[in-house]
């Protein structure tokens, strides 16, 4: 990974921790992306229900890559996606990249978060 994604995403997660408390990784990224994207709010999630929605973040993320596309929802308000193109072959530091990239994406497209005018 490149050293200026790092720092970009070392801050976002310093500016999320400010809400959500520290120590959040990637995962704990992901889950919170996938609460906000199901629409319900903070509730009780089952193991599979955690899981699931770790699966809605990851497809929300990769749609603007041309890899997912979101077909609607369901009666429980999930949302629902189709896979489009096969996602390449990725190393696991390609990987760690690409969804680094997607979660900076998402909280400054989304209103969420504005990066520094000074990233270093």
């Amino acid at each position: 990974m490149d050293h200026d994604l790092s720092i970009r995403f070392q801050k976002l997660v310093k500016y999320l921790e400010k809400e959500f408390g520290k120590g959040i990784d990637e995962t704990g990224l992901l889950f919170l992306i996938g609460v906000n994207e199901l629409g319900r709010g903070a509730e009780k999630f089952s193991k599979r229900e955690k899981m699931e929605l770790i699966h809605v973040a990851i497809c929300t993320l990769l749609e603007p890559y041309g890899n997912y596309r979101f077909i609607g929802r369901d009666n429980e308000n999930w949302p629902h996606f189709e896979l489009v193109d096969e996602i390449p072959e990725l190393t696991k530091k390609e990987q760690e990249h690409l969804i680094k990239e997607a979660m900076l994406d998402y909280f400054v497209q989304n209103g969420y978060y504005r990066e520094p005018l000074d990233i270093n």
